[in-house]
């Protein structure tokens, strides 16, 4: 079985972080924990993208230090870890973690040797939201299409990456499938962006523009590596050796950084004769009230006081039960609540309790669980594979809720309560909420664990003891 590394995308720490980051986050922990749950190897990767200019005027405009600015945002980052129960391997801190200027310069190097590096003077449109130069015509009616502000004009000597040589390799490897790109729309995005013909990338900055701040071209310290080489770059730190053949190698992103990651990562990667990545999977974005949520203003939504409102169970479900595959969608805190006690409460739950009290009738019985419990579980956890493998949370969710509404149509058909001898609809039930906590194990981690526990209360009668025929 393949091993599996999985990565987020490292976010900017120029403020504290919303629930369209935390989407992001379940996102490919359900992915890990899945994965790890069918046995594979896993190695999960995020972090904190520390050396963007939007650092350094986040902490220009506050009054302090950008070193003080971005250590207590990315801890912000990092303490996600508990409230929405995230499992990564590593945490990569581009401006602290020692390993990280090194792979960065490692990699400068190789692409140079390649090469594929040159100097020049350039005069461009500049998005400091985006991090990146637009061509005139990338604009809508004059302004960045990302951050919908105009870019300012920016006169720089850089060092550029020859993007235009990789082209052709890049379209063949996803037209391949070697490079698989989800959903089929951002593949088609990817393509016709590459057959629009590529200008060469920007990939570095002066120095004093960015106050020193960044990690400095290798001999040429009056630059500072860009800060998409230097972010792309996390993901051979995080990976420690795996980022190699014989391991899956996948990316979770948000649509705005789409050909980050489909082209020019893929692009530096080979000129530096690495693999490429083998799968960019994309969401699109939550909104409040119709806008994209932002890191401050009315659209932000906390997802640590989400999860210390409402639980961590609740939140994790809301980002995976209803944010489409395709298209964005509209939080509200009422959303989740309503999906919460619908799913969870009263459907999930509520199988699960009537079971556990069902159970307290019996003492001990060697009878085995029957038929419906493992067809309703095999077609459970095919559904779930088939879903996260076209990364459709959605659909995945879907069949829980599937299984959930034929284990209570059984309740209410067979009436346990009601039998003389009603072993065998309880060891039916038993198997199938049992089965079920591990199914939807890698969607609530924690709540997988309290459906287990109540199946087996030790406080209550003794249950059913289930034996194998």
């Amino acid at each position: 079985m393949t091993d599996l590394l999985i990565a987020t995308s490292i976010p900017y720490v120029n403020a504290a972080p919303h629930l369209g980051h935390a989407l992001e986050f379940v996102q490919a922990d359900v992915l890990a924990r899945h994965a790890r749950a069918r046995g594979r190897k896993v190695r999960a990767l995020t972090g904190t993208d520390d050396n963007s200019l939007k650092n350094v005027l986040a902490a220009r405009a506050a009054g302090v230090s950008t070193a003080d600015l971005v250590a207590t945002n990315s801890a912000a980052f990092t303490a996600l870890r508990e409230p929405l129960e995230l499992s990564f391997d590593s945490y990569t801190h581009t401006s602290t973690d020692p390993r990280h200027r090194e792979t960065v310069t490692r990699l400068w190097r190789a692409v140079n040797a390649a090469g594929d590096l040159y100097r020049k003077t350039y005069t461009g449109l500049y998005c400091v939201g985006c991090e990146a130069f637009y061509a005139p015509e990338d604009l809508v009616d004059g302004v960045c299409p990302e951050h919908r502000v105009p870019p300012e004009e920016v006169a720089e000597q850089n060092w550029f990456f020859r993007l235009s040589r990789h082209a052709g390799a890049i379209i063949a490897a996803i037209e391949s499938g070697e490079l698989l790109v989800q959903p089929p729309a951002r593949r088609n995005e990817v393509l016709s962006f590459l057959r629009g013909g590529l200008a060469d990338l920007s990939v570095s900055r002066p120095a004093a523009r960015a106050d020193g701040w960044g990690i400095p071209v290798p001999d040429d310290p009056d630059q500072v590596i860009y800060v998409w080489f230097d972010a792309l770059a996390y993901y051979l730190t995080g990976a420690a050796g795996w980022w190699r053949a014989g391991v899956r190698r996948e990316h979770v992103i948000g649509k705005g950084i789409l050909r980050f990651h489909a082209v020019y990562w893929p692009a530096i990667l080979r000129s530096a004769g690495l693999p490429l990545p083998d799968a960019v999977r994309v969401h699109d974005y939550l909104t409040v009230e119709g806008a994209k949520i932002s890191k401050s203003g009315p659209a932000a939504a906390d997802p640590v006081e989400l999860a210390r409102r409402h639980g961590s169970d609740a939140v994790r479900w809301w980002l995976t039960s209803e944010v489409p595959r395709v298209g964005d969608v509209d939080f509200t805190e009422a959303r989740l609540i309503h999906r919460h006690d619908t799913d969870l409460a009263g459907g999930l739950g509520n199988l699960v309790n009537r079971t556990a009290a069902l159970n307290t009738r019996i003492v001990d019985h060697e009878i085995g669980p029957g038929g419906l419990a493992d067809d309703v579980l095999g077609v459970t956890s095919e559904k779930i594979n088939s879903a996260l493998r076209e990364f459709d949370f959605r659909a995945a969710t879907d069949a829980i809720r599937a299984a959930v509404a034929t284990g209570n149509r059984y309740v209410e058909q067979t009436r346990p309560w009601a039998l003389d001898r009603p072993e065998q609809a309880l060891a039916t039930l038993t198997a199938l909420g049992t089965g079920l906590a591990d199914q939807v194990e890698p969607f609530l981690p924690a709540g997988a664990g309290r459906l287990r526990a109540r199946l087996s209360d030790s406080a209550n009668p003794p249950f059913l003891r289930l034996h194998s025929r």
